[in-house]
Formats: structure tokens, sequence, C-alpha cells
């Protein structure tokens, strides 16, 4: 790609130029997607004290809670020590790491795409012809990643103010400075490497080590002391301890390691010009054999598929042994059970805990194929896509590759969840793979959807990931809250047999596929008849 050096005289005003403009054009362009993160956020923590309230609704079954906490450390791992037994305490126990998490990834996405992948794009050298400071397209991105964090933080502060104003602002602003580490160390991320690809996947690679840390030390130690619990930014998080007598030197904490990786990335991105990298793509040719569109497809797209196969080994093998630790912790509650049975099914405690652990998976799954489905989007947006267009490949020949791997992938990661959950549950596999593979219809039907999006309506198929998030919202919270079935019926996975345990049901599994199937052949009929887009 051609280098383009910003020319700006020196001084901080110069250095921002226009940044106000391309902020207000950041959050148009996220208009949509902005509020749905936030919106899937903010429900399922404030969610929160009115489930466990159901739940733990006495003293003394609070009080079980903390000794059986205290005594399993696979619960731990997932969710961290319990500080204290309120409503406001527990909320932030069951919520806080995954709240901070989802904001994590918010904010990576928006800094990533307001940045490299403009650069990517070509936009940001058009952007850069006219009057703007060589910081401004950084400074814009890390600003809209904290309106976002900041209209998160507001509203989980206001909605958890009746469990305590104190321990609510702990936790609100905790969630969003965690969501700020990640947008710095976004940004950081993105001068180093030269794909918007890259970048993502290299910040949420740590991530993963940033929870994979936490659930270490905190299955070694009941009040998260371990060394590994601070580590990660989401022990900090844990650490704060809202409605516990709060730490606000960790929020301090937080803040500036924000600040400090904040600085990082303003001085490496003074130290570049417009399309490089201090970490440049390898130039060809490639090794190996290219002599495909499916080859091409997989090049691209196997280092995702190696992160998330890991994952999903792993979190199976976390999953399945909490199996027994869960069903002594649920005891004889019977809120806790009805929630349990109504993710999983009536057919025991052990196996409706699996099933929604499998649901649960299949649900993360989505994310996944979209993530590679709307790789499609990326390429021929980016123009990458015309050139191998130009040559004897057809469109259908070159999104084929890419679906492949998509909806390949997405089996290739429940098998893997599957041989981890009987790992770790310690007992026969067959069944376990079974209820694995019964999810993939439905993960096919938002994969199909993506697909739809991106070969009718281009322009939207960003909404591809408000329809996931979606689903998402339905299958965690919805249970817990006990809404009607109806809108547990919008999502796909509610049609699907509750495995193992349950009888298996062979009409959603077909209807659910054919679903599928009609969604990507008319995605592909789109494609095939519209314009590419640049």
């Amino acid at each position: 790609m051609t280098t383009f050096a910003l020319r700006v005289r020196p001084g901080s005003s110069r250095q921002l130029a226009g940044t106000g403009t391309l902020l207000r054009f950041a959050l148009r362009r996220d208009r949509l997607m902005l509020p749905v993160w936030i919106a899937v956020n903010a429900l399922m923590v404030l969610s929160m004290p009115n489930t466990l309230e159901g739940l733990y609704g006495t003293p003394a079954e609070r009080a079980d809670l903390i000794r059986q906490m205290e005594t399993n450390s696979s619960l731990r791992a997932m969710v961290g020590p319990v500080f204290d037994d309120s409503l406001g305490a527990l909320t932030a126990w069951r919520a806080g790491v995954y709240a901070g998490a989802l904001a994590a990834v918010m904010s990576l996405l928006v800094v990533v795409r307001h940045t490299r992948d403009e650069e990517e794009s070509g936009r940001a050298e058009l952007v850069a012809s006219g009057m703007v400071g060589r910081r401004a397209s950084l400074t814009a991105a890390l600003l809209a990643a904290a309106v976002a964090n900041g209209v998160l933080a507001l509203l989980l502060t206001a909605g958890l103010a009746g469990q305590g104003t104190t321990g609510a602002l702990a936790l609100g602003f905790g969630i969003a400075a965690v969501g700020m580490v990640f947008a710095t160390m976004a940004a950081i991320v993105a001068q180093l490497t030269e794909s918007a690809r890259l970048a993502r996947g290299l910040t949420a690679a740590v991530l993963g080590a940033a929870f994979v840390l936490r659930a270490a030390g905190d299955s070694a130690t009941d009040d998260g002391s371990s060394v590994l619990t601070w580590l990660s930014p989401l022990g900090w998080l844990e650490n704060l301890r809202p409605y516990a007598d709060e730490r606000w030197w960790v929020l301090a904490l937080l803040a500036g390691a924000a600040l400090v990786q904040g600085a990082v990335a303003y001085g490496l991105a003074g130290r570049r010009d417009l399309g490089m990298s201090f970490l440049p793509t390898r130039p060809g040719p490639a090794t190996g054999r290219l002599g495909s569109a499916g080859a091409l497809a997989w090049r691209l797209q196997r280092g995702s598929v190696l992160g998330w196969s890991i994952g999903f080994l792993l979190a199976g093998v976390v999953y399945g042994g909490m199996t027994e630790g869960a069903a002594d912790l649920v005891g004889d509650n019977d809120n806790a059970r009805r929630i349990i049975e109504r993710m999983g099914g009536r057919s025991g405690l052990t196996d409706a805990f699996l099933a929604s652990m499998v649901g649960m998976l299949g649900l993360v799954a989505a994310l996944y194929i979209v993530a590679s489905v709307l790789r499609l989007h990326g390429e021929e947006t980016s123009g990458r896509a015309e050139p191998v267009l130009a040559n004897a490949v057809g469109r259908l020949r070159w999104a084929a590759g890419h679906l492949v791997i998509a909806f390949g992938g997405s089996a290739l990661l429940m098998l893997l969840a599957g041989f981890g959950l009987a790992i770790g549950y310690g007992k026969e596999t067959g069944p376990i793979l079974g209820a694995c593979l019964a999810q993939l219809p439905a993960v096919w039907v938002i994969g199909g959807v993506a697909v739809l999006l991106h070969g009718v309506l281009p322009r939207g198929a960003v909404a591809a990931w408000g329809v996931a998030g979606a689903v998402l919202l339905i299958g965690w919270v919805g249970p817990a809250l006990d809404v009607p079935q109806a809108v547990l019926d919008v999502s796909p996975f509610g049609h699907l047999p509750k495995l193992p345990g349950g009888s298996m049901e062979w009409g959603p599994v077909v209807v659910l596929t054919g679903l599928a199937v009609g969604l990507v052949a008319a995605g592909l009929v789109g494609l095939r008849r519209r314009d590419m887009t640049t």
C-alpha cells in the first residue's frame, strides 16, 4: 500500500484537528452496534438482583452459598469468590466478571474499527487529505469507546442504586474502566499490526488470557488474593469488591493502566506513516498451496478457527468439571433448580445442568459463525475480494470457501466442546457429543441470517451482530427472569431438544436446518445479483 505521512504543524491543537467531526461520524456509524452491546450488558447485570433474591432470599440460603463457594474451586473459577451476602455483592459476584469481559469486547471492536479498519480500507487516507490531525482518528476512536463505556456505567449505577449507591458506583465504573483498559490496549495493537483482523484477534487473545489467569487464581484461593488473579484486569475488577467494603484504589489502578496504555498508543501513532505498522505483514509469496478460493479462505481464517477451538475445548473441560459441584450448590433451592431445568430440561439436575451448559456453548458458537461469515464482508469492503474475483473465480466459489469454514468450523467447535465436557465430567462421551451437535441447526440459522444480510443488504451486514446479541440475551437472561415461553421461542435455540437426558426430537432439528439452508441460498442469490461494494 502506498504510504502517506500526514503533514501537520507541531502543536497539540494541530495534532487533534478534526477530532470532533470524526467522533460524531464514529458514533453515527455505530448507532446500531453500540446500543445493542450496551443494552445486552446492562440488562444482564440489572436483571441479577431480582433473580438472586428469588434464588437466595433468606440469610441461611446466602450463608450456604458462601460456604459452597469457599469449598468449590470449579465454581470459583467460573464466577469468582463471594465477598458479602448482600444482593448487591451477589450481583457483582455473579455478573461482574462477565460484564467486564463484554465491555472489553465492545471497546476493542470500536477502537479497531475506527483506527486500523479505516486505514486498511483506504478511507483514512481519504480523510487525511483534509484538515485532520495525525492523532485525530485515534482520539475519536478512544472517545467513542469512552462514550459507550460511560453510558454503560451510568445505566448500571442508576439501575443498581437501590442496592446501595456506593456499590453501584464502584461496579458501574469498574466495568467501564475494564472496557477502557482493553480499548487502549486495542489502540496499541492497532499501531503494531497491519491487519484489523489480527489486531482484533490479538486483543481478544489477551482478554482470553486475562480470563484464564483470573479463573486459575480464583480456583486456588477463595478471597481473590492469588498472584494470578492480580495479573488480570478482570481480577482487578473482582478485587474492587463492590458492595463489600470497596477498594477504590483498585479503580485508580484500572484508570492508571488505561492512561498509560493510551499514552503508549499516542506515542506509537506519532511515529509511523498512515497505513503502515511496526510489525508489517511478511511479504509473499505465501508458502503452501493456494490453488483455490477455499484454500485462500482457510489461510485467512485458520488462526481464528484455532483460537476458537482451543477456547471451546477448555471451556468444555471447565464446565464438565463443574457439573457435580453445581448439583451440590443448588441443593434444595427450588428456584435455582427451576431455572436450570428451564434452561436444560427436567430429566434430572445433573443432565439439566449439562444441557444448560451445552446451550450456552451453542450461543457462543453463534458469535463465531457470525464473525466468520462477515469475513466475506470485510474482504469485499477492503477491496481484497476484487483481485480474486478478477480471475477465473466466481462469486459463489469465493463465498463458498468462507462459508465452509464458517459452518464447518462451528461443527468443529461443538465437537471439541463435547469432548471437553466429557473429559471434565468423566462420563460417557456419546450422549454429550450428541447434545452438542444438536445445537448446530440453531447456530446455522444465525449464520444464515448473516449470509442473507451480507448478500442482500451489505451495508447492513453488521446487524447480524445485533441478531446474535439478542439471541444470546434471550438464552442467557430469559430463563432467570422467567420470561414467557413465547419470548424464548423467538430464539432458534428455544426449539431444540434438551439434551443430554431429554428425548431427541427430529422435527425442530430438520425445520431449523432447512431454514438455515434457505437463508444461505437467498443470501448467495443476492450476492450473485448485486454490485460489489467498496
